[in-house]
């Protein structure tokens, strides 16, 4: 089913779109030049793609290792239940660890895949006991290291 509030994308959106994932602090005149836009149709576009929802807000990119954050795993998680109750559970405990940056429901051997960050493996260790291996809802935690990142996502391809 096709969401109907939906906004068509022109070309000019999708340029638009494209530049601000790369700098998100780019003036709107660099913006029209960039796009051959006048500068006040240019910042209406970028208004109406706020408004509507496509540009969800604006954000800095920051390095985890200058930050003290050394430690990159991806975790999979099985529920004990399969139910919606434990599912909104986990679901609400992982929302407010600042350690959780994604946390995706997947298919497969594992009902969910949690990208978390720490500043060690002490850390982790804390995360894994103190509040992981706690939840009713988790019967099964499975951790990979990230060894190297090898590609950073800034954005979405348009």
């Amino acid at each position: 089913m096709k969401n109907t509030n939906t906004l068509e994308l022109t070309s000019q959106d999708r340029a638009l779109l494209i530049l601000l994932q790369k700098d998100g602090r780019m003036s709107t005149q660099a913006l029209a030049e960039a796009t051959a836009m006048s500068n006040s149709a240019c910042w209406r576009r970028v208004k109406l793609l706020e408004d509507r929802g496509v540009i969800k807000g604006y954000s800095a990119i920051l390095d985890p290792g200058a930050c003290g954050l050394d430690f990159h795993a991806m975790v999979q998680i099985v529920l004990s239940r399969h139910n919606s109750d434990s599912a909104l559970d986990f679901i609400s405990a992982v929302q407010d660890r600042p350690e959780v940056l994604d946390c995706f429901a997947t298919t497969g051997d594992s009902d969910y895949h949690l990208r978390v960050r720490c500043q060690n493996i002490d850390a982790y260790n804390e995360f894994l006991e103190g509040f992981m291996f706690k939840l009713d809802a988790v019967a099964t935690v499975r951790t990979n290291l990230v060894l190297r990142q090898a590609k950073h996502e800034t954005g979405i391809a348009l």
